[in-house]
């Protein structure tokens, strides 16, 4: 008994599994190329509130300054 793949005169099917294998590489890079932007927005939300901390922090010292 043949090998349904293989008895296909057309070539269809090892077509077929082509394509799901492009298909399945196009979805892994775009999913990918979404955690590196979300890597990137996290990253800049971090130095964004690391900068908000920093001037808090300057503030206080000011605010303690001032006081004594």
């Amino acid at each position: 008994m043949k090998n349904t793949q293989t008895s296909d005169p057309n070539g269809t099917t090892k077509m077929n599994l082509l394509h799901e294998n492009l298909a399945r590489a196009q979805m892994a890079e775009r999913l990918g190329e979404a955690q590196q932007l979300r890597r990137g927005h996290q990253l800049s939300r971090a130095r964004r509130l690391s900068r908000k901390a920093e001037q808090a922090a300057q503030q206080a010292r000011l605010a303690l300054a001032r006081a004594l």
